[in-house]
């Protein structure tokens, strides 16, 4: 396997390093993420039909008022009296209050409609992000994928909230003003659809150029997003080593990437408005022009004049809004490509059409000539077969990448295996649901991972619907209640993000406690003491006694001292079981364990081909 390829590898129980950008497949095209946006939709049919009445009715009053106002002016050029004048004045100002009455009213159904479809847009991503498997999430940085659920989803909510009405109500006001210009006076009309061309053309060429920047910009704004989440996650490590100042190098060449890709989409965006500016004042100036030229002939009033100016400026402001939804809706339609990129994604572990689920197991377990490879044509695993009866303690141990921890992956269908079969109570696991299965399974692993909620919901997470009472008798079998009493707020203490505010033996207790709550009858060690110093080694394994009780146990250890009472002790090397037995009978064998045990305890060191180090799966 070369360098890149181990880089890729997904790490099973371990957290991926993730550091790479989404691959596969393309995005999909604008006019399909558009489509697909509109399914969310749909059930919100009648409110959208609704909101498109009342943006029609409210932009209906709305180009009244230049009509009215025209005629007020006509009405006090020929002196018809101020009574005449009020009347229109009032008509004007009713027809202006009820389109900002409508206009209200269809912002508010909107917005409620665009932030339901988001609610729903968030949950799928969010499930579908649950259920694929650990060799899409290890392959991944969190950091991009937060982007897509923060970002991507942000972007297309402002548009559909505040833009989706906008750009309907500024196509109807343009085809109601070419409309009512056209009815009033065809040669005005005509006159003031000497720019349109321009205006039109320019908001297609400048649209073009600035979707695949906001694309970019979008991306790019994802990667800067996973560096700061790896380093933020990271810097305890980044202040130990002293690598501040590559840090801030890194950020800082991100940062300008995103920098330069903002000023160079906002550029084409802004590039817009002024130039729309500039267009519509040379449409009232072609307006005033050839209709003060009518006016002199006696064709048209002062008051039409007045009328079509401001029909003018209202035609040339939806447009200068489309230039710039037109933007916005690029951005949210980038934003969505990179959605259904992963909505897409075909998880690579499914239940099988018939899959049972899985009932309360004995807890036998058996690997049966099992074979296995991360990568094609590189095996981590090689014809692999034992079994541990219910009840008994298996430990693994061999050099770092012999395919320890791929074992006990498999044994949770992390993976599926290539050839062979791997069974629990006799019973494949691929034909059992994968919820069942691992609900037979408790999981201590060497990086424990606590969430910033109080104590006792972390240790309520082995089971959601344990009491308090079954919650603090977990905590004491797993020697934890001790500490926790001591917190500031006992088991309310609220725990900072990953536990940071514990000390490494404290919270791999709280996940023995969490373990324990799960009553699993398959418990899965994996390195769980190799952090921690003796005496709090001694703690952890005082309550790894309690918790291996009556259940079988597979243990992924370095240190042998934690495996000497061990059932049996499986020497896995090059992805093949090549000794096994107890701890007695190991030593006496002085084969590979015996060289190992040698090494740890009397600082021998073992000869040079002692272990043969994969290049496969870590640890």
């Amino acid at each position: 396997m070369t360098a890149e390829q181990r880089e890729r590898r997904p790490m099973g129980l371990r957290p991926g390093r993730g550091a790479h950008m989404f691959g596969g497949e393309r995005a999909k095209d604008a006019r399909g993420s558009l489509r697909r946006l509109l399914g969310y939709l749909r059930r919100y049919r009648a409110a959208i039909v609704t909101v498109f009445v009342l943006a029609t009715f409210g932009t209906s009053m709305a180009l009244l008022g230049p009509y009215l106002m025209g005629r007020a002016i006509d009405l006090i050029v020929t002196r018809q009296g101020m009574a005449a004048v009020l009347r229109v004045l009032l008509a004007m100002l009713g027809c202006y209050g009820v389109a900002w009455l409508a206009n209200a009213a269809q912002g508010v159904l909107i917005a409620t409609v665009a932030q339901r479809a988001m609610r729903e847009i968030r949950a799928d991503l969010f499930a579908h992000l649950q259920g694929l498997s650990l060799r899409f999430h290890d392959s991944r940085r969190a950091g991009e994928t937060m982007s897509r659920l923060t970002n991507d989803i942000d972007a297309i909510s402002r548009v559909l909230s505040q833009n989706v009405t906008q750009l309907f109500s500024g196509l109807l006001t343009m085809l109601g003003i070419l409309l009512v210009m056209f009815i009033l006076s065809p040669w005005l009309a005509l006159a003031s659809m000497v720019v349109l061309p321009l205006m039109f053309g320019l908001v297609v060429v400048v649209g073009r150029k600035t979707r695949s920047a906001f694309r970019a910009y979008q991306k790019n704004l994802g990667v800067l997003n996973g560096t700061l989440e790896e380093t933020f996650s990271g810097q305890r490590v980044v202040t130990a080593f002293g690598q501040e100042d590559r840090v801030l190098s890194r950020f800082d060449v991100h940062n300008t990437t995103v920098r330069r890709l903002g000023i160079h989409a906002m550029t084409y965006a802004l590039f817009v408005m002024p130039m729309m500016g500039i267009l519509s004042n040379m449409n009232v100036a072609v307006v005033a022009g050839i209709g003060g030229w009518l006016t002199v002939r006696g064709a048209v009033t002062v008051g039409l004049i007045t009328t079509f100016i401001a029909y003018s400026r209202r035609f040339a402001e939806p447009l200068r809004q489309l230039g710039g939804l037109y933007n916005q809706v690029q951005q949210a339609l980038a934003g969505a490509e990179r959605i259904f990129e992963i909505l897409d994604e075909v998880p690579d572990l499914v239940d099988s059409p018939n899959a049972r689920a899985l009932g309360t197991v004995r807890g036998e377990v058996s690997f049966e000539d099992v074979t296995f490879a991360y990568e094609p044509g590189v095996d981590v695993l090689k014809d692999i077969t034992l079994r541990a009866t219910p009840g008994e303690v298996i430990a693994l141990v061999g050099p770092t990448g012999a395919g320890k921890t791929t074992v006990v992956n498999l044994l949770g269908r992390f993976y599926d295996i290539a050839e062979g079969v791997v069974r629990l109570d006799g019973e494949d696991v691929r034909g059992v649901t994968a919820a069942s299965l691992r609900r037979q399974l408790g999981v201590v692993l060497q990086q424990t991972f606590l969430f910033a909620e109080s104590v006792q919901e972390n240790i309520r997470y082995g089971r959601l619907d344990a009491t308090d009472a079954e919650v603090v008798e977990a905590a004491r079998l797993a020697n934890a209640d001790g500490f926790i009493r001591r917190l500031p707020d006992g088991y309310d203490t609220e725990l900072s993000e990953r536990g940071a505010n514990l000390s490494e033996g404290q919270r791999q207790l709280l996940s023995i406690a969490r373990a324990v709550l799960a009553d699993p009858r398959v418990l899965i060690l994996d390195e769980a003491t190799s952090s921690v110093d003796t005496r709090t080694e001694t703690q952890i394994q005082e309550a790894l006694q309690e918790l291996m009780k009556g259940r079988t146990s597979l243990i992924i250890a370095h240190r042998l001292s934690t495996i000497r009472s061990a059932n049996r002790i499986l020497v896995i090397d090059n992805g093949r079981i090549v000794e096994q037995g107890d701890h007695a009978e190991l030593l006496a064998a002085e084969g590979a364990y015996y060289r190992l045990y040698l090494s740890q305890f009397r600082g021998a060191a073992p000869p040079k081909d002692a272990w043969h180090t994969s290049r496969g799966e870590g640890g």
